[in-house]
């Protein structure tokens, strides 16, 4: 007799529904096999037939670390097309070659780790290149058209499974694993939440992962915010994946829990659901969380519900249903499409800021293009390796023919000479071929190891010329004449094998340092000096070895011949995505670096029809006066070369939108800690100064004239859009709003909507916008949710932030504000009206804020319109530490002073000081707190 089939158990039944079938199988998982899910490299179950399964796949701009993968431009990049609809195309693009790489590759993961949706605060933050825009609801359109690509338009399966980065309020890589970002509840809810929740509610995120940072206090991997907001946003399972290390942070550099065991469990029960920690061991991981179940720290229904939402990812993606997956068979890679997608999207993300007539380039010209990134296609830390490449020059070439360009890169060309009379020398390579860093795919590229089948560098009599480039604060690279960088392997020995500069740790730049009547050559990647051995050249501790730079061509003097031959030059500067400015390190000026500078001085001194082509992962101080054109571009990905010299022959005519505030100069930024943009003025919607370029900033090759600006009372506005040119190109209309008697400060100008569309010469569109009425509230401190002000609100029209070429003005009936009830529900004191030298912090570790001093301020709170009642007769505040409190009314005389005269048992034991109030006064008024010592101030009460 034959054994009967087994039947199959339900949560293989695709006709179930996902919920019953998750339940099924985690009742069939030993309590172990559930634990050991909860490491990002989660373990198979063979007895059950469930694969391994990993979270995380880079994929921001094109699948990244996995080997050769189309390239998009960079995010930033993106966010200047303004274009939803291509930006899906990209992201669907992107999902398919994942599929497609996942076939050949079982280590190419589904659930990406893409995109990023911290807002641009601040231009000098590293990562800035990750981002789509400063504006909120440009990031979250953005960013939603990217995870709708991502996740396919299937009605169950999901083709990827897009995971948000970075929750929340993430702007510095300065120490970025131990700031505390000072959020304040507006500056909460009407910026940094808003771009990750319009995003989540439109259905297409599978989760988040937490930023490294801090928020008032409290690690964001702790965040009640998890659970408070992101999950009430949607109710789809979302699973939240941890930074790399974030949760060994928790204790190892945060010292904010005792144990790994208690800030494990802190961290699942605040809703992390899978741990990226110690690469693929996750025996740290395990243990810890079997320790928090023996300690009584963590339950087991805490494991389920975080095991829960990962396999309803793992579901959704089609894992248990092969033949119902739609994706399955996904093997769409580097097809035409993608190629020419490439190059639409690098065209339509070239910004043109300023015109003087000079371009479009006449046909004929001759052409000198010169710069550090002419012939450069830089990758950066999130990129595939590229299949197809074009740079700046090779465009040009192609555009305008060889003959009629003329390349001068503007490196310096040096030798260094030893104290001995000898000089570096670089060894013939080889003849075997090169692979590219990284082309092999590494799960973590920073793990790859620099080359050491290569002879180390030598000193002999014949020296080698080698190119150098300064980025900027004396940071530089080596280059020797076959095209390798001078790079530092694991064994300390120096030699020329990088095909460019890259890796976790940079292991490619130098700085040379004045000593001695010479200079030391100081190795930035391991911090040792360049020494001269008998086997070789290495950086290592020791008598270092002092260098005379001998400088053989300096590179404005071939910049500048260049130039003087030529009709018009094209000078491109910019920046390498690895080095002054990427993850680990911030920017600390908007300048160029001076090398660049003089370059392009250089060349405007020679020929003043100059053409300057910023190509950067960032905005840059640069001065246009005397430039008759310059444009704009992020690192444009595989096609960036064909794209840019498209657009300057007017093929295409620009249309690239800035997606944030170029400033005229340092002084204009805020400190890069400050997160507060309402107070500390930041960004367009509040930045008072004159901007470089404003927000959504772009000309074009046609002109483009406005009119009909209408608006009803259901807030449905329309304009019309007409192309007065000669010139077929894509406008980027704009619609912004504001209050116009605000009872609070709101933004100088919101962005409301925008619409990128194509026009023939004459052609004209009639765009319709329907605004909600929430689209004008505010966050009500005094209420705790969002409000609309009655009154008058203006609308803009235009081209720009500031080029608004039409305005009309509604009146919204709202919701009157009213003064706040203190007498009845007393103060947070995280709700200020406005403060200065404090910063809010934890009140507990689980949840809730409180207000201190900065160390060694003062601190002083306002609260606005603060209703007393029919008189107070004491007040109490709940605080702890040691300090005092003031308490005074309308700028009057001290109400009452409040102090702690003997430590609490820790920050968060609060204790109630109570003070007397005299002659009762009531009515509404305006109240001040002054905060003085080692205090945190959670709450005020007054009392009739």
């Amino acid at each position: 007799m034959t054994a009967p089939t087994p039947p199959t158990p339900p949560f293989r039944d695709p006709d179930l529904p996902f919920a019953e079938r998750i339940d099924d199988l985690l009742s069939r998982l030993t309590l172990d096999e559930r634990i050991g899910f909860l490491h990002q490299f989660g373990p198979a179950v063979e007895r059950l037939g469930v694969a391994a399964f990993r979270t995380g796949q880079e994929a921001l701009h094109g699948v990244a670390w996995m080997g050769p993968a189309t390239v998009f431009p960079q995010a930033v990049g993106l966010g200047a097309t303004w274009n939803e609809d291509l930006v899906r195309r990209v992201g669907e693009a992107v999902s398919r070659e994942a599929r497609a790489m996942r076939s050949r590759d079982e280590r190419v993961g589904l659930n990406v780790w893409s995109p990023t949706v911290n807002l641009l605060r601040h231009p000098l933050w590293g990562r800035n290149e990750e981002g789509y825009s400063e504006d909120p609801r440009l990031t979250s359109a953005i960013a939603t058209a990217y995870t709708r690509g991502l996740r396919g338009d299937h009605p169950v399966y999901w083709r990827t499974a897009p995971v948000l980065k970075h929750w929340l309020a993430h702007n510095n890589e300065t120490r970025r694993d131990t700031t505390s970002s000072t959020v304040r509840p507006r500056v909460l809810h009407e910026y940094d939440l808003r771009a990750f929740r319009d995003a989540v509610e439109a259905g297409a995120v599978a989760g988040v992962m937490p930023a490294y940072n801090l928020v008032n206090g409290r690690p964001n991997h702790v965040s009640p915010y998890l659970r408070e907001h992101l999950r009430a946003w949607t109710d789809e399972e979302l699973l939240v994946c941890s930074d790399a290390g974030a949760p060994s942070n928790l204790v190892d550099s945060e010292h904010y829990f005792g144990t790994h065991e208690e800030a494990t469990a802190a961290a699942l029960r605040a809703g992390v659901d899978s741990f990226t920690d110690h690469g693929t061991d996750s025996s740290k991981i395990v243990a810890r969380i079997k320790g928090a179940l023996e300690q009584g720290l963590l339950s087991e229904e805490d494991v389920d519900t975080a095991v829960r939402r990962q396999l309803s990812v793992r579901f959704r993606l089609g894992e248990f249903d092969p033949d119902r997956d739609p994706y399955a068979g996904e093997r769409a890679f580097d097809t035409p499409e993608h190629r020419e997608l490439a190059q639409e999207a690098a065209e339509q993300a070239v910004v043109l800021l300023k015109n003087d007539g000079l371009l479009p380039l006449a046909p004929g010209v001759r052409l000198a293009v010169v710069g550090l990134l002419a012939d450069e296609c830089k990758l950066d830390w999130y990129s595939g390796s590229l299949i197809h490449r074009s740079t700046p020059l090779e465009g040009l070439y192609e555009r305008f023919g060889a003959d009629r360009v003329e390349f001068a890169e503007g490196v310096d060309r040096v030798l260094l000479r030893t104290s001995s009379g000898a000089f570096l020398h670089v060894p013939p390579a080889p003849d075997a071929p090169e692979a590219a860093r990284g082309e092999e795919g590494a799960l973590d590229p920073a793990l790859l190891a620099g080359r050491t089948d290569l002879p180390p560098l030598t000193a002999a009599p014949d020296g080698t010329e080698l190119a150098l480039v300064d980025w900027g604060d004396g940071v530089l690279t080596l280059r020797a004449p076959d095209g390798r960088y001078l790079s530092v392997a694991d064994d300390g020995y120096l030699r020329a094998s990088a095909d460019q500069p890259g890796g976790w740790i940079v292991q490619e730049t130098f700085r040379l340092e004045p000593h001695g009547g010479g200079h030391l050559l100081r190795h930035l990647g391991t911090g040792h000096p360049v020494r001269v051995t008998p086997d070789g050249v290495r950086a290592a501790e020791g008598e270092p070895e002092v260098f005379e730079l001998v400088v053989t061509e300096r590179g404005e003097d071939a910049v500048a011949r260049a130039a003087a031959a030529a009709d018009v030059v094209v000078v491109v500067a910019g920046n390498d995505p690895h080095i002054n400015g990427r993850e680990t390190e911030d920017r600390t000026t908007l300048r160029l670096p001076a090398q660049q500078e003089l370059l392009l001085r250089a060349a405007r001194t020679a020929n003043p029809r100059t053409v300057l082509t910023l190509v950067s992962a960032y905005p840059y101080a640069v001065d246009p006066a005397d430039l008759p054109a310059v444009l704009w571009t992020a690192h444009g990905g595989q096609a960036a070369g064909t794209a840019l010299a498209r657009v300057v022959a007017g093929d295409v005519s620009p249309a690239g939108r800035l997606p944030q505030t170029w400033y005229a100069d340092d002084a204009d930024l805020p400190e890069l800690l400050d997160y507060d943009v309402i107070g500390g003025r930041q960004t367009y919607l509040y930045f008072e100064g004159t901007p470089l370029f404003p927000f959504g900033h772009g000309l074009s090759y046609t002109s483009f004239s406005y009119g009909e600006l209408t608006a009803d009372v259901t807030n449905s506005v329309a304009f019309s859009v007409i192309n007065t040119g000669t010139v077929t190109a894509d406008e980027v209309a704009q619609l912004y709003g504001r209050a116009v008697h605000p009872s609070v400060p709101r933004p100088r100008r919101e962005l409301l909507g925008h619409r990128r569309v194509t026009l023939a010469p004459g052609e004209s569109t009639r765009l319709f916008f329907d605004l909600p009425l929430s689209a004008f509230a505010f966050w009500d401190v005094a209420v705790g949710r969002w409000r609309v002000e009655p009154g008058a609100y203006e609308l803009l029209a235009g081209a720009s932030s500031e080029d608004v070429r039409l305005r009309a003005t509604v009146t919204l009936e709202g919701e009157p504000g009213g003064a706040r009830p203190v007498a009845e529900r007393g103060l947070d004191t995280a709700d200020f009206d406005e403060q200065s030298g404090t910063e809010i912090v934890d009140r507990t570790k689980e949840s809730g804020d409180a207000v201190a001093p900065v160390s060694g301020k003062d601190g002083e709170l306002l609260y606005r319109r603060c209703d007393l009642g029919a008189g107070v007769r004491e007040v109490s505040v709940e605080m702890s530490g040691t300090g005092t409190v003031e308490v005074a009314l309308d700028g009057g005389p001290l109400l009452a002073s409040l102090s702690l005269e003997t430590p609490t048992a820790d920050p968060y034991t609060y204790v109630a000081v109570t003070a007397p109030v005299a002659g009762e006064p009531g009515g509404v008024r305006d109240v001040r707190l002054r905060v003085r010592g080692a205090l945190r101030v959670a709450r005020v009460d007054f009392r009739g």
